[in-house]
């Protein structure tokens, strides 16, 4: 490869691949959940798919949260904290009187603690 060929060539950026490795397993879990029955529990998890991307995306963006500047560190906090609330809610509210999946239920309290953090950090 040349030097001018090097210098064209764009750095990977780790965190940009993670996303968007993140959002081609998010479409691959949507596109699954279209499959499961229309009735009982796999009614519940084609309803839970938005939710369950939701809290994935703000527990993932709040492990960089420290990244942002401080001036709008805080404001980050909150909203992934009314995010993590709306959505943790309507799992809970849709799952009410059935079995909702272990790893749903930890997803929920991962999204909840990792706000804990970040709010201790702000």
């Amino acid at each position: 490869m040349s030097e001018r060929d090097e210098q064209s060539v764009e750095p990977l950026y780790p965190d940009r691949l993670t996303w968007t490795t993140l959002l081609g397993h998010w479409v691959a879990f949507a596109r699954q959940a279209v499959g499961l029955p229309d009735a009982g529990e796999g009614r519940l998890m084609r309803a839970s798919v938005g939710d369950v991307i939701m809290l994935q995306a703000v527990w993932f963006a709040l492990q960089n949260v420290d990244e942002l500047p401080a001036d709008e560190r805080a404001l980050g906090v909150d909203r992934a904290g009314v995010l993590v609330q709306r959505h943790g809610e309507a799992l809970e509210q849709r799952w009410e009187g059935h079995a909702m999946p272990a790893t749903m239920r930890e997803l929920i309290d991962d999204a909840r603690g990792a706000v804990e953090r970040a709010r201790g950090g702000v």
